[in-house]
C-alpha cells in the first residue's frame, strides 16, 4: 500500500485556505498513484481552533470544506482532521475526530478518547471522549486510527483509563495511523520517537504518524512526520519545520520499502536532561522555531513590517536576528534610544548590528523628554532620592516611543524580554514589556547566548563586544543585572527546576543550591505573576512556558 503523509501549515479558521492546500496534496498523491493520504489532526480549521469551535456557523464550515473536498477522494482514501457533531450520545456537542473518505463518500468517523488537559491543551473543555472503537477496513487492510492520543502514556489523562489502541487491537490491525497536533519543545523530539517506538514494539504493527507543521501565535507545531515498521525501526521521517507531502511503501509482511533511518535499537528510551542545569540541547531547533514563530504570526495576522527597540544588549540583538531572518532586512526596523545612563559603546554595538543585518534604524535621543518628565514630576517627587521610578520612566519613555512609530507606520512591536527576566519580574509595565510577540519570553538568558553564539556560527552577525559584555539595563550610572540578580547561571538552574521540572523549594535546596537564594528567586517568581499576566504571547520553546500553558493565580501566598 502507497501511504502518503502531508503536514501541512494551516491557518486557524481559514476554510478556503486549508481546503485548497489539502485537495492539492490529495491530487498531487493521486498523480503519484497513491492509495492512502493522511493529513494532521483538525486539518480542516486549524488547531487549537479554541472557542471557535462553539460557534455553530464554525462547524458548518468544517462540514462544507469536508464535502468539497471528499469529491476528490475518488481513487484515493483521505484521512483529515475535523470537529464532528455529537448526535448519537449525551455529553458534549462535538467531537474531536478524524474523517476518512473514499469513493466521494464518508466512509467512516473516529472519535478520540483521551482528550489532554494540561499545559497549552484543554480539549475536555469542548469535546465528548470515545465511546466506541472501530478500526477502518480498506483494500483489504484494517486500519486503526488514532488521534494524537496513542503516542502519550494514557495516564497523562486522569479522567479516561481507556487506551484506544488496547481496544483496537481486538479487531487484529494491520497498521496504526495517527493523526496528530504535537506541539514542538527543545525536549521533544527523542521523547516523541521512543514513545511512538515503544507502541509500535508493543502492537507489533507498523505506525504512520502525522504531525502539524507551523505556528500558531505561541504555539509552534514541528512536523516531523514518521513512519516506523513493525519492528520499531524508523523508515520515514519528514523534515522539521517545514511543509511536506511525502510517500511510504508498505510491504505485506509489515515492512517498509524504504531505508532504515534509525533502527530501533538506536532509539533512545528517554530524552535525558541533568536535573541541575538549564537545557541548552537543540538550539538550531529552537533558533527554527522562533523564526517561523515570527514569521508565521505576520503572515497569519496580515502584519508586514516589525520594530524593535534596539539597545545594543543581548536580548534586543538576537531578537533583532530572529526578525530579519523571518521577515526580512527591509521589513524590521530599529530604533535606538539612548538615554544619559546608555554608554557610547553600547549605541556603537547597536549601529554595527543593523550594519550587519543591513536593516533600517533610527537613532531617537530621550534626554529631553527624560529630562522634562523629571521636571514635571520634581514638585511631586519633592526631592526624594533617585530611584526605580526614574529608572522605569526611561523604559516607559522608550515604549511609548516605539509604540508611536509602531502606530504611525504600521509596525508591530516584538518584545525582546528574556525568560529570566519575565521570571523574576526584571522589567517594566508598559515599557520594555510592551509588544504584540514575545520573541525570547521562553527563553532563558543562558539560551539567548547560545542562540547569538548560533547565529554567529558562519559569520558574526552580532558584534562579539555585545555578546561578552556584562549584561545592563543602562538606567542609572554604571547598572548591571548582577546589582540585583544573581548570575544567570545560577538563576537560569534555580528557575528550570521550578518552572519546568515543578520541584519545590526544599525539593531544589536538595539539589544543592543556597537556601535563602531559592527563597529569594521564588519568591520574585510568584510576586510578579501579576507582571506576567499583561504580558503579550509568548512563541513556546520549552516544556513549560508563561502564558496559556502556566496557570497560577496572581494573589497566591505560595512560597512568598
Amino acid at each position: 500500500m502507497k501511504i502518503f503523509l502531508s503536514q501541512q501549515n494551516y491557518h486557524i479558521g481559514n476554510f478556503e485556505s486549508n481546503k485548497n492546500k489539502i485537495i492539492e496534496a490529495i491530487e498531487y498523491a493521486k498523480a503519484q498513484h497513491g492509495d492512502l493520504i493522511v493529513f494532521s489532526e483538525m486539518s480542516i480549521c486549524g488547531y487549537p481552533a479554541r472557542d471557535f469551535v462553539e460557534f455553530n456557523d464554525f462547524i458548518n464550515k468544517c462540514y462544507e470544506s469536508i464535502d468539497s473536498i471528499k469529491q476528490h477522494a475518488d481513487t484515493i482514501g483521505v484521512l483529515l482532521g475535523s470537529p464532528a457533531r455529537n448526535t448519537i450520545k449525551e455529553g458534549k456537542n462535538l467531537f474531536n475526530a478524524a474523517f476518512f473518505l473514499y469513493e466521494k463518500q464518508i466512509k467512516a468517523e473516529v472519535h478520540k478518547t483521551l482528550l489532554p488537559t494540561y499545559d497549552v491543551f484543554d480539549e475536555y473543555r469542548y469535546f465528548e471522549p470515545a465511546y466506541d472503537w472501530k478500526v477502518i477496513e480498506f483494500k483489504g487492510k484494517k486500519l486503526a486510527v488514532t488521534i494524537c492520543e496513542d503516542i502519550w502514556n494514557i495516564n497523562d489523562n486522569p479522567l479516561y483509563r481507556i487506551c484506544p489502541m488496547d481496544k483496537l487491537m481486538e479487531q487484529s490491525p494491520d497498521m496504526m495511523i495517527n493523526l496528530s497536533a504535537s506541539p514542538f519543545d527543545y525536549t521533544h523530539d527523542e521523547d516523541r520517537k521512543s514513545v511512538i517506538k515503544s507502541n509500535v514494539l508493543k502492537y507489533k504493527i507498523p505506525m504512520f504518524y502525522c504531525n502539524a507543521v507551523g505556528s500558531q501565535t505561541e504555539i509552534v507545531f514541528d512536523g516531523a512526520s514518521y513512519a516506523f515498521d513493525k519492528y520499531g525501526n524508523l523508515c520515514k521521517m519528514l523534515p522539521m519545520f517545514k511543509e511536506a507531502t511525502e510517500a511510504v511503501e508498505l510491504n505485506e509482511d509489515g515492512t517498509i520499502n524504504s531505508p532504515i533511518i534509525e533502527p530501533s535499537e538506536k532509539i533512545v528510551t528517554k530524552n535525558f536532561i541533568p536535573s541541575t542545569l538549564i537545557p541548552t540541547l537543540n538550539i538550531s531547533q529552537i533558533y527554527t522555531a522562533l523564526v517561523l514563530g515570527i514569521k508565521d504570526y505576520f503572515l497569519k495576522m496580515g502584519f508586514k513590517k516589525a520594530i524593535v527597540g534596539s539597545s545594543g544588549g543581548i536580548d534586543s540583538a538576537v531578537t533583532l536576528a530572529l526578525a530579519v531572518k523571518a521577515l526580512g532586512k527591509e521589513n524590521v526596523q530599529a530604533v535606538l534610544m539612548p538615554s544619559p545612563y546608555s554608554t557610547d559603546h553600547s549605541v556603537n554595538d547597536a549601529i554595527a548590528l543593523s550594519n550587519n543585518l543591513e536593516n533600517p534604524y533610527e537613532i531617537v535621543v530621550i534626554n529631553e523628554v527624560y529630562q522634562s518628565l523629571l521636571s514635571t514630576l520634581h514638585p511631586i517627587f519633592n526631592n526624594l532620592p533617585f530611584g526605580l521610578a526614574e529608572e522605569n520612566m526611561q523604559s516607559r519613555l522608550r515604549g511609548n516611543i516605539v509604540m508611536s512609530m509602531a502606530n504611525k507606520f504600521g509596525y508591530i512591536l516584538l518584545n525582546t524580554s528574556n525568560k529570566s527576566e519575565l521570571a523574576t519580574g526584571y522589567g517594566t509595565l508598559y515599557g520594555d514589556m510592551a509588544g504584540g510577540l514575545g520573541v525570547l519570553g521562553d527563553v532563558y538568558k543562558t539560551q539567548v547566548y547560545e542562540l547569538a553564539k548560533y547565529i554567529n556560527s558562519d559569520k558574526e552577525i552580532i558584534p562579539i563586544n555585545i555578546i561578552e559584555k556584562a549584561p545592563s539595563a543602562e538606567l542609572r550610572p554604571n547598572q548591571k543585572d548582577s546589582d540585583s540578580l544573581p548570575d544567570y547561571s545560577i538563576l537560569d538552574k534555580i528557575l528550570y527546576q521550578y518552572i519546568e521540572k515543578r520541584l519545590g523549594p526544599d525539593e531544589i535546596k536538595a539539589l544543592g543550591f543556597d537556601a535563602l537564594l531559592v527563597d529569594r528567586i521564588l519568591k520574585l517568581v510568584n510576586t510578579n505573576e501579576y507582571k506576567r499576566n499583561q504580558f503579550c504571547p509568548i512563541i513556546r520553546v520549552s516544556p513549560k512556558a508563561f502564558g496559556v500553558g502556566r496557570r497560577v493565580p496572581i494573589v497566591g501566598k505560595y512560597l512568598s
